[in-house]
């Protein structure tokens, strides 16, 4: 539905600025939105990669400009257990879309 490729995935992974741009994009040309946040990330207790440890969250602001979109794209690292790091993304993926209204 949101159109993330499978050389997206496979080049960069879920847990990724590249997958949550294609997300966010596709959001917003599936919904007919204006904005959009994507959300990826590692909450635990497994899942760690090399270079993605538990916690690594990625997000990302699709906007609508005109004909094109713009990107706010953010990586945060949260400490805690998955409960923890779940709360925390959504406070920061909120907080993010009310920047940028």
């Amino acid at each position: 539905m949101l159109g993330v490729s499978r050389q997206v995935l496979a080049r960069h992974g879920a847990v990724s600025e590249q997958c949550v741009r294609a997300m966010a994009a596709g959001a917003v040309r599936a919904s007919g939105a204006r904005f959009a946040v994507a959300v990826s990330g590692i909450a635990g207790p497994g899942g760690a990669t090399a270079g993605k440890p538990v916690g690594t969250v990625w997000f990302c602001i699709a906007a609508k400009r005109g004909r094109g979109i713009d990107f706010v794209p953010a990586v945060k690292h949260f400490r805690g257990n998955r409960e923890a790091v779940r709360r925390k993304s959504v406070a920061q993926a909120l907080s993010m879309v009310l920047r940028c209204l």
